[in-house]
């Protein structure tokens, strides 16, 4: 399945924005999936609408769906969190819809989740087989996994990318944190015991690549096989960066700045993932380490 067509949703977010390059570099043709009238190399579509041109979508080889409003962008209001969960699964059920009608219909789909899907488990190691978890976030990775149906229903192979936190300099998590810890003011949230399951984006766009050629379907952790707790990312990000780690953030102040229940899902509390359909499938992480992860993202430290 070389030299592919290959639709991206989401191809102008963090993911996305990474991913175009690495298709081309793979001898692949990436295809954005866009809001608004399609250019060269684009397809229109509308998931508020409910619009697609899906006569566009005849044939490709693939198709990778990343679009969905932003976790962390805003504090989860009640508004808030249906439009994160209504952005996921309204887009994933359009798509998948209009595959599953196709002619000459993809061979793969690769659509996004996360590893919120499990809650805070504390410290049990959780693979593929794990059982779903429970708060906002669980319950949005289960509806948005289930909205890929009818492609799978049509013979599509569908795999569900549940991403952990993404390490890139140019955005995410990280580089919200690089100015305190650059700063020497870094340091770990809470108690600093929960887990935190990253990936490099090097590794992350890098398991997309590999999984598009591959058999793995459903469920497939994109996470680095080496998860680490909130006070190891907090004392290595400060050693890399050659500066102290030390300060404690209290948990007040991720509740005031973001409100409760986002603080706690997002930094208060954790999931401790392994890759294993990921490794089982011959994916050799770049950045398996965070030490190394982090060196390599922050060379000019």
């Amino acid at each position: 399945m070389a030299d592919m067509d290959i639709v991206v949703s989401g191809s102008h977010g963090l993911i996305g924005s990474a991913l175009l390059p690495a298709l081309d570099a793979a001898g692949h043709r990436p295809i954005r999936l866009v809001r608004g009238p399609a250019g060269d190399g684009e397809v229109s579509w509308d998931p508020r609408a409910g619009s697609i041109d899906a006569a566009a979508l005849e044939g490709v080889g693939a198709v990778v769906h990343l679009a969905g409003a932003g976790i962390g962008d805003h504090r989860w209001t009640e508004a808030y969190k249906a439009e994160i969960l209504d952005s996921r699964t309204r887009s994933t059920a359009l798509l998948a819809g209009a595959l599953a009608r196709l002619e000459r219909p993809p061979a793969v789909l690769l659509s996004g989740s996360a590893i919120g899907w499990y809650g805070d488990r504390g410290d049990a190691e959780l693979d593929e087989s794990a059982a779903i978890g429970s708060g906002f976030l669980a319950e949005v990775c289960a509806a948005w996994e289930a909205a890929t149906e009818p492609a799978e229903a049509a013979g599509i192979r569908t795999a569900h990318l549940r991403t952990g936190i993404v390490l890139s300099a140019a955005g995410g998590a990280l580089k919200k944190q690089l100015p305190l810890f650059k700063l020497g003011l870094g340091g770990r949230f809470g108690t600093g015991r929960q887990w935190q399951s990253w990936i490099a984006i090097e590794d992350e766009v890098g398991a997309i690549v590999h999984l598009l050629t591959t058999d793995v379907r459903g469920p497939v952790n994109l996470t680095a096989p080496n998860p680490v707790t909130a006070a190891e990312f907090a004392r290595t990000l400060g050693s890399v960066l050659h500066r102290p780690a030390k300060l404690p953030v209290p948990t007040i102040g991720p509740k005031l700045l973001l409100g409760g229940e986002l603080a706690d899902a997002l930094l208060l509390s954790g999931q401790r993932v392994v890759p294993r359909v990921l490794l089982a499938s011959g994916y050799r992480f770049a950045r398996p380490e965070l030490a190394g992860a982090l060196a390599a993202l922050l060379p000019h430290r």
